[in-house]
């Protein structure tokens, strides 16, 4: 197959993104224009006269506002598009369709725990309630990490790994406050994740995140009265020597349960993706984010539930979201949250369009408006069920939002603490994120980023660009990778041992 020169969203845009670097006096045939100057790949090219103050389409919507007169075959970017204010078309429920679900269900070998819940993975997990704790969290994890103590697990093959994950805060900060209660939220999301076979939280003793307080968080009062939650304070148990002596033994006591597990066959309805991207480029909502968006699609058909989230990365996009929820109070619980972050902005100088990132403008992304409506399409087009606060927990089937910022470790952090097994990741410019204990799919955008950083892309959707696949079969792929992946199958992160460092929960507030 042999790649285009570029590649048209809609016959109404204004602009074509280019499949390779273009140089001037290109003819660009299909659109009966003559490229003026360099245009890098990814990056877009006028194909009609844009007047100065008049807005620019891409997928036949708003991405930005010429700042100055743009003639055919020109390059469009930052320094002649920017933002603008315009109004977006919301119409709850508009776009709302019946889902066709699947007769024939899709199925993954998944773990069931004694409540009911799947689980993805098997892992033993050290929680923090404070930073103050995190060195002796870290060093009774690795005491059974394989690369360093080979030893340890190797009688117990069903056994992920003892992971710690650790954080910055639990303490000076309003015991009252929104920061505490997002912390407390966040950690008992994880603590009762499915993919934690048993849990020990360890502290310090004197901050304000008590574990008694962390306790009384839904659905951890019935978890810390069976075998499988443990905690204690380093003051209580008289210093760090024994406190780290202290959790090796809790830990090697609940080997040998965590071990005695087996897979068994379960619907794809256990299955809860968290969507990300980061890294992102012109490409991403020509090829990884569309063909995710299929993915979910049959993801949703199968009974499944998908996450996505980033709600800065959805701004000015919001509207197309809006369309498709279920009633007209899901959709103002997401308009209530992009009101939010406009405060949020304005309460810290900020400002909403500062995103896109320096990388996103080099893989061609210009204003916030461009980025989000790529961003959008990893949705698919199923409907919008509900939307979720910052780890809360997901109790509906379908497609959710979840509000998290566009940081893409915290906001993966929210998705699992919400009860995301499996997460979907889409970059442009080159990723290696792991989240544990819930798997990571790393998808390309271009071929050039996959040829270059190989070793951690699971799957590489360039080959859409040169029709080497399309976004239906792309979609087909990964849908049946995030089943390989729940059964068992590793991925590029975990081989490389992503996961630990990648916990950061959402820090709000002061800091006192």
């Amino acid at each position: 197959m042999t790649t285009p020169n570029v590649v048209r969203m809609h016959d109404h845009d204004d602009i074509v993104i280019a499949c390779r670097q273009l140089l001037s006096g290109t003819v660009l045939a299909s659109e009966g224009v003559t490229v003026q100057g360099l245009i890098p790949a990814g990056h877009k090219v006028a194909v009609r006269a844009i007047a100065a103050g008049a807005p620019v389409r891409r997928y036949n919507q708003i991405i930005g506002f010429a700042r100055q007169d743009i003639a055919p075959g020109q390059h469009v970017h930052t320094h002649n598009l920017a933002m603008g204010d315009f109004a977006r078309d919301h119409a709850a429920g508009a776009d709302v369709q019946a889902t066709e679900y699947a007769t024939d269900k899709a199925s993954f070998d998944g773990i069931v725990r004694a409540d009911g819940r799947v689980a993805t993975r098997n892992y033993i997990g050290v929680l923090t309630s404070v930073n103050c704790s995190a060195t002796v969290a870290r060093a009774i994890a690795d005491h059974f990490r394989r690369d360093i103590h080979p030893e340890a697990l190797a009688p117990y093959p069903n056994i992920d790994g003892v992971v710690a994950l650790t954080h910055g805060a639990g303490c000076a900060t309003d015991s009252d406050g929104e920061n505490l209660r997002v912390l407390r939220r966040t950690l008992a999301g994880y603590a009762r994740h499915p993919n934690f076979a048993a849990v020990l939280v360890v502290g310090l003793g004197c901050e304000t995140n008590q574990i008694d307080a962390l306790l009384a968080e839904p659905g951890l009062g019935d978890l810390a009265a069976g075998p499988r939650f443990h905690s204690f304070n380093i003051q209580d148990t008289g210093g760090t020597t024994k406190t780290v002596a202290r959790g090796v033994g809790v830990v090697q006591a609940l080997l040998d349960d965590t071990n005695r597990i087996t897979r068994q066959r379960v619907p794809a309805r256990h299955l809860i993706v968290g969507l990300q991207c980061g890294g992102s480029d012109g490409y991403s909502g020509i090829t990884a984010n569309p063909a995710l968006g299929a993915a979910v699609d049959l993801l949703v058909r199968h009974g499944g539930t998908a996450i996505l989230s980033e709600t800065p990365e959805i701004y000015g996009a919001e509207h197309l979201l809006t369309r498709r929820a279920i009633s007209p109070a899901v959709a103002e619980r997401l308009l209530a949250r992009i009101r939010w972050w406009e405060d949020y902005c304005a309460r810290n100088a900020g400002n909403l369009d500062n995103n896109p990132s320096a990388g996103n403008k080099a893989g061609g992304l210009t204003t916030i408006l461009e980025k989000s409506l790529g961003a959008v399409a990893k949705s698919g087009t199923t409907n919008l069920v509900e939307v979720y606060e910052f780890a809360e927990a997901v109790r509906a089937q379908g497609l959710v939002f979840m509000d998290t910022p566009g940081y893409d470790p915290v906001s993966a952090t929210g998705q699992v603490a919400g009860g995301a097994n499996l997460i979907c990741f889409t970059t442009g410019r080159g990723s290696a994120y792991g989240c544990a204990p819930s798997p990571s799919l790393k998808l390309s955008t271009n071929n050039a980023l996959f040829a270059r950083q190989a070793e951690d892309i699971d799957i590489n959707c360039g080959d859409i660009l040169d029709g080497a696949s399309t976004v239906a079969q792309k979609g087909e792929a990964i849908f049946r990778l995030m089943l390989e992946t729940a059964s068992g199958r590793k991925t590029r992160s975990e081989e490389h041992g992503y996961g630990q460092n990648e916990f950061v929960p959402w820090a709000l507030g002061a800091v006192m």
